[in-house]
């Protein structure tokens, strides 16, 4: 087990509510191999970005999800973080050290940069895995607010909801309560996690395919699919090399 692997298995051998989410979608830019991954850089960074919206933060008087839009107004506004309508299966999108470089992501990314970014300001916001487009729920004294990452912090009401729904997955679904639910930690690193499978088995790389899957398999051992398609990937990575 290489170096950042055996720091993901470190980080996601935690109680679900004591995972560092941060640092482990961080460790995910081990899969990339890019030799771009500075660990400590990158936390200090997002430390940076709540320090920015805490400081937007108090010229809102108090109103309400100040934290929560204040964020919204640093990272997708000043900042100019946004989803990457252009280039959407581009695997940099979903690693969260090339997000905080490049400043573009996919709902899910961007989503998990917001989150991080409001707990360090004391909110407390989940993510939701909404069919087909990932979101984020913000939770306080004032209720629930959804807000849309992707669409540089919208805040979808239920028809707007109702409206990304069906585009998303098409006509004959319907807006469901559950469906918003917020969902674990381990479950928002698979999910980020089954994107790149999705994307590498498009591109036929399976050494990168192979990386995927042995995160996978940390977060999920007990998986009979995972386990045997990372044996078949394993040994055609014997073969390849």
């Amino acid at each position: 087990m290489n170096a950042v692997l055996q720091q993901f298995a470190e980080a996601i051998a935690q109680p679900e509510e004591s995972i560092p989410l941060d640092r482990a979608a961080l460790l995910l830019g081990g899969i990339a191999s890019d030799g771009a991954l500075d660990l400590p850089r990158c936390l200090a960074r997002l430390d940076e970005l709540a320090e920015l919206s805490q400081r937007a933060a108090q010229g809102l008087d108090g109103a309400p999800w100040a934290a929560a839009r204040a964020t919204s107004m640093t990272l997708f506004g000043e900042l100019g973080f946004r989803g990457n309508v252009e280039q959407y299966y581009d695997p940099r999108n979903s690693f969260l050290h090339q997000v905080l470089e490049r400043r573009v992501g996919i709902p899910i990314s961007l989503s998990v940069l917001y989150i991080e970014v409001l707990r360090r300001q004391g909110a407390v916001a989940r993510g939701v895995g909404f069919p087909g487009h990932f979101l984020a729920r913000v939770e306080s004294a004032e209720g629930t607010l959804i807000v849309d990452c992707f669409h540089r912090g919208n805040e979808p009401d239920e028809t707007g909801l109702a409206t990304l729904l069906e585009r998303r997955n098409g006509p004959g679904f319907h807006l469901e309560k559950a469906m918003l639910e917020p969902i674990g930690k381990r479950a928002i690193l698979t999910r980020m996690l089954f994107n790149l499978s999705g994307i590498y088995g498009q591109r036929n790389d399976w050494l990168r395919s192979l990386a995927v899957l042995e995160r996978l398999a940390l977060l999920d051992p007990e998986n009979p699919r995972i386990t045997h398609e990372l044996r078949e990937l394993r040994a055609r990575a014997r073969s390849v090399n």
